[in-house]
């Protein structure tokens, strides 16, 4: 793969973070109860990720992992995603989400005792910190970060990282497009705002809504990965809004000195263009950066009528 110059005034980026969520794995190899074959999408998925970027900082995975929380569905999700980091060099960031189990995942895909105890870990990714939260609430779907886990939060960002921090959480902290799903969104969040605003936090990664979503919350961007099992057709008006087996997709985060960027991947079979081929990039690395303006920017005259 040819590494793309540096053409413009941003600085490449120093890491990137590959965004997935909700792959909803059943046992034995079972589909969603909605049609969607969890693992035939995931590998797909995957397939995606080898070609986009060789090299990421990190796979996170912000919650729903399985589906009911079942010990033979996190193994399989394991088996899946395990080589794939390998692969690339990088470690895997599981997130706990409202349809996992903290004892099944803390014994399959931690290796640790089998408890009720948050899901939590900080991870310095060569300077830039990534704290995985964990807003599961054991027998509910809907999501909190409880007041020993915003403490414990505090105390990790009491000292700013060289590159910032993310987080990463599977309840995101902003409003849902579907009607009624504040049901199950994120409590507690003025507290854990008050946690979060002032501190080095640059982006909060989350996942939860199955379609890709952003705003802000405590001054800080959030970006939602949609799921690698199915999705929400927004394609309806709002309350007839249902899942469908369809535009799956992942997030590439760039975290560059001054800015990060969160780039939707749609995961998708489509003929693709070659207009800007490694030999095109060859020719604008060798021009100046006026004549690259001139070669690129500059728009052909107009045949006069």
């Amino acid at each position: 793969m040819l590494e793309q110059p540096v053409f413009g005034r941003h600085q490449p980026a120093s890491h990137t973070i590959i965004h997935l969520s909700d792959p909803h794995f059943l046992a034995d190899g079972a589909r969603h109860a909605g049609g969607a074959d969890s693992e035939g999408n995931l590998e797909h998925t995957l397939a995606a990720v080898r070609r986009v970027h060789p090299h990421p900082s990190a796979i996170v995975v912000t919650g729903d992992l399985t589906d009911f929380g079942e010990p033979d569905a996190y193994r399989r999700l394991r088996a899946a995603l395990e080589p794939v980091g390998a692969e690339l060099g990088c470690p895997l960031i599981w997130v706990a989400g409202n349809h996992d189990e903290r004892p099944a995942l803390r014994a399959e895909l931690l290796d640790s005792e089998p408890t009720e105890e948050p899901v939590t870990g900080v991870w310095d990714l060569d300077g830039l910190r990534l704290v995985a939260l964990d807003t599961s609430v054991p027998g509910w779907h809907h999501g909190d970060i409880d007041e020993a886990q915003r403490a414990w939060l505090s105390d990790v960002l009491s000292d700013p990282a060289p590159h910032g921090t993310l987080l990463a959480m599977h309840h995101p902290p902003l409003p849902a497009h579907v009607p009624l799903f504040d049901i199950l969104e994120l409590r507690h969040q003025d507290e854990l705002a008050e946690v979060i605003r002032g501190t080095d936090v640059r982006g909060i990664l989350a996942g939860h809504l199955h379609y890709s979503s952003s705003g802000m919350f405590a001054g800080v961007p959030v970006s939602v990965a949609s799921s690698t099992c199915y999705t929400m057709n927004l394609g309806r008006p709002a309350a007839e809004v249902n899942g469908m087996d369809a535009a799956q997709s992942f997030q590439l985060v760039h975290v560059r000195p001054e800015t990060v960027t969160h780039t939707v991947v749609p995961v998708a079979e489509a003929p693709t263009g070659d207009y800007f081929s490694e030999e095109w990039l060859r020719e604008m690395a060798a021009l100046t950066p006026e004549e690259r303006l001139q070669a690129f920017s500059r728009k052909p005259p107009r045949a006069r009528a």
